[in-house]
């Protein structure tokens, strides 16, 4: 199988011309070949072009292709030439900072106080600092006991918001008939509603225990961590008699890269550095529907 790559510039504005001649003339410098292949193209809200790429590239190469993209307003993405666009079965995707615009836990703790202490571990652990996220979704959960659980209801309605773009490509996704799986280490009260809103096919995510109305600090059953969401992907995957290979994986943090890993597309959304540099396209700028743009 050929290794080469088609590369996809998506941004909201028009793609200026200098784009294409900085992106050949870097790879000329790597000695490697990049053929513009298309002219760019308004698909309704952004604009698109293409470039087949003669052989895969290094991490440092997509890394300094991603930066001479950004400098022209552009989000970057990297397709393999083993994708297939009709073979598209899954979308699963991360909730917190990914499909919502806010980390449920911290916005919790912040009714209490404690905002700063919750999210200095929710960062550390997305950055990859804290390995086990198990213990790290223990400690900052134990912070919440006593907090009443009208709480949930209030950050849902006061501070949750879907990031741009989520509603059409959950639309366009179930439209197409892919299996539409929510797969968080956030909480079940917040993936339920949002499955109601936006129409997943599944979710998957943490139960906090509650007694006489308030949280007890403690989580109920098996953790949703990293393991947990690529083992949910499998599952759906299995459940739509595909391979991963033929599943679209969305993430921003550390415990999304093995869900990410093998997948058919790697998205990462405003995402941290060590998902960025490992994942197959970075939207820092398009919204989520620009997912539809690489699968149909």
């Amino acid at each position: 199988m050929s290794d080469h790559l088609t590369l996809v510039a998506l941004a909201n504005t028009a793609i200026p011309a200098e784009l294409n001649a900085r992106l050949i003339g870097h790879a000329k410098v790597l000695g490697i070949d990049i053929t513009h292949d298309e002219k760019q193209h308004l698909h309704s809200k952004y604009f698109s072009t293409r470039w087949t790429c003669s052989q895969a590239l290094m991490p440092e190469a997509r890394v300094a292709m991603r930066e001479i993209a950004a400098a022209h307003h552009a989000d970057l993405a990297f397709l393999s030439s083993g994708f297939k666009l009709r073979e598209v079965k899954v979308l699963a995707m991360d909730m917190d900072s990914t499909l919502i615009n806010i980390e449920c836990i911290d916005e919790i703790a912040d009714f209490i106080g404690k905002k700063a202490a919750v999210s200095e571990i929710t960062e550390a652990t997305m950055r990859g600092e804290i390995k086990d996220f198990k213990e790290s979704l223990r400690r900052r959960v134990a912070l919440l006991a006593g907090v009443s659980a009208d709480v949930l209801e209030l950050v849902y309605q006061e501070r949750l918001l879907i990031n741009p773009g989520a509603a059409d490509l959950l639309a366009g996704a179930n439209s197409m008939g892919l299996h539409t799986l929510l797969v968080s280490g956030g909480f079940t009260f917040f993936t339920e509603k949002l499955q109601q809103e936006l129409g997943f096919k599944q979710t998957q995510a943490n139960t906090l225990e509650i007694i006489d109305g308030k949280l007890t600090g403690k989580v109920l059953g098996d953790i949703v961590d990293g393991a947990a969401k690529a083992a949910y992907l499998d599952g759906a995957c299995s459940h739509m008699n595909c391979h991963k290979s033929n599943a679209i994986t969305i993430g921003d943090g550390s415990n999304d890269l093995l869900m990410m890993d093998g997948s058919g597309i790697s998205i990462a959304y405003r995402a941290k550095p060590i998902v960025k540099e490992k994942a197959d396209a970075a939207f820092d700028r398009v919204g989520l529907d620009a997912v539809l743009l690489l699968i149909t």
